[in-house]
């Protein structure tokens, strides 16, 4: 895979920022916050990090794999599977429709490349990635298994089962992340229900945590992201707290939970695309 240098990621990030919002503002509904927040992980794990092939193949055998496991945010996935070449760009424009294929949390009825599980129902993601993992070592097959989870979703009991048994068995090829941007669709965690010492938590159940500070900076993102693949194969699965502010790259949409799943009206679509510059051009 052809590196892109940071400049190209950020610009790639802009333009996935502007598909975030055109395709939950096309239909009024969607998840646009936590997918502006996650916009640098997404572009750096696939315009960057990850061994993966656009000629999708159920199976990925030889590949790195990624779960999306809080499915809400598939707006970000959706423009950045699309991007870089999974399926046509123009077919953002059926988001959240009846008969897409993009629907509003992944499934893989629909046949869409890129999707390996249906996800959305929160605190599963972990445990098909741990799965998919093993799979992986008992077929000598070197590559890496990702997953994403939301801070909130750590509210969710079978987090906690999965983590314990990606320990005890060793799973070191597995790089886990969660989006800690300390909002979910209630209000603040804090509030909802505290985190409390997220990282001791962790490392308490045997997992390597590695912390990216500046989850919305892609210099800081794909430093963190290299650092955890340094880490992974040792004996311990890894997992990356990824600080990262909620509809980051828009003014008025950045640090609060109440775009959680709010979609913006035609003058706050304005209003926020004219701070996105078009860098590859709109589906």
């Amino acid at each position: 895979m052809e590196k892109n240098s940071i400049e190209q990621l950020q610009s790639i990030c802009s333009q996935v920022r502007r598909d975030i919002l055109r395709m939950v503002h096309a239909v009024n509904s969607g998840h646009p916050g936590a997918s502006l927040g996650c916009t640098e992980f997404f572009v750096a794990l696939y315009f960057d990090q990850m061994n993966h092939n656009p000629a999708f193949n159920m199976e990925g055998k030889g590949e790195d794999l990624f779960f999306l496991s809080n499915g809400h945010i598939s707006p970000v996935w959706y423009s950045v599977l699309s991007r870089s070449g999974y399926f046509p760009i123009e077919e953002m424009k059926t988001f959240r429709k009846l008969n897409s294929r993009l629907q509003g949390h992944p499934a893989t009825e629909e046949d869409l490349p890129g999707i390996r599980i249906a996800s959305g129902s929160l605190g599963q993601g972990l445990s098909v990635a741990i799965g998919a993992a093993q799979v992986k070592k008992l077929n000598g097959d070197d590559r890496t298994v990702y997953c994403l989870m939301g801070d909130g979703e750590q509210q969710e009991g079978q987090v906690w089962e999965a983590a314990m048994y990606a320990a005890h068995y060793g799973v070191d090829n597995l790089i886990a992340t969660i989006d800690y941007n300390g909002q979910q669709i209630d209000g603040p965690t804090k509030e909802v229900m505290d985190l409390k010492n997220l990282k001791g938590k962790w490392e308490a159940f045997g997992w390597e945590v590695n912390e990216i500070k500046k989850g919305n900076d892609m210099e800081a993102v794909l430093e963190g992201l290299n650092k955890a693949k340094s880490l992974a194969g040792k004996g311990k699965p890894v997992l990356n707290l990824l600080y990262t502010e909620m509809g980051y790259g828009v003014d008025f949409m950045v640090g609060t939970h109440k775009w959680h799943g709010v979609a913006p009206n035609d003058e706050q679509l304005a209003n926020a695309l004219g701070q996105l510059p078009e860098t590859l051009g709109d589906y």
